[in-house]
């Protein structure tokens, strides 16, 4: 069971450092016993705080970067993205509101076991999470504005996502394969029975040629 802070002790958006959070999340987690049920818990909102999660996976506290990744990480356990499509850390007592320039995860690693229908992909994410793409853990893929290239994301966990990394979007690359898709034929890969089109095979010939 999360253990809840008492009613005088400060609360999220008053802490005035990484230490002061560590602890009141730290008392929120369940270390040792999986995610905390972020889920299920419905506190109510106490504002924004100063903390943003850049494009390349970098959390900055109050402008400054948060150098130690276990406190990264800790505080990667308690995020939320909710229906109205913004961020929040989250407790048992509160919820407040953070900055995220893309996605809050990135993932930086991928290994691929199998073959065919049978193939899974395995990703990992800056903070260590450990994914396999699938059904539950959709692949997508987004044009970038400006370029002629594509922002790959995986589903992490409710509706958090993670950013591909530009050398795991290279190795994905390598294992498409042309696969009709609803009558048309799309460059794509495979993950645990799922078939997630990256773009039309008539485009990417045009495109390498």
């Amino acid at each position: 069971m999360a253990i809840r802070t008492d009613n005088d002790a400060p609360g999220l958006g008053e802490a005035t450092d990484t230490a002061g959070l560590e602890a009141l999340i730290g008392r929120a987690a369940r270390a040792g016993k999986g995610l905390p049920p972020v889920e299920r818990w419905n506190p109510p909102f106490c504002g924004d705080l100063d903390m943003e999660i850049k494009r390349d996976g970098t959390w900055f506290y109050l402008g400054t970067p948060i150098g130690r990744m276990p406190l990264v990480q800790l505080f990667s356990t308690v995020l939320r993205k909710d229906d109205d499509g913004k961020t929040y850390l989250v407790t048992p007592v509160e919820k407040v509101g953070i900055r995220v320039e893309d996605a809050p995860f990135v993932a930086v690693e991928v290994d691929a076991s199998g073959k065919g229908s049978a193939q899974v992909l395995t990703f990992r994410t800056n903070v260590g999470d450990v994914v396999e793409a699938g059904p539950d853990n959709p692949l997508r893929f987004v044009d970038e504005e400006g370029t002629d290239g594509l922002k790959p994301y995986l589903l992490v966990r409710g509706r958090l996502e993670a950013l591909v990394a530009r050398p795991v979007m290279y190795e994905l690359a390598e294992l498409g394969e042309e696969i009709d898709v609803d009558g048309r034929t799309m460059f794509a890969v495979r993950s645990k029975g799922a078939v997630f089109p990256i773009m039309p095979a008539d485009t990417l010939k045009r495109l390498s040629a």
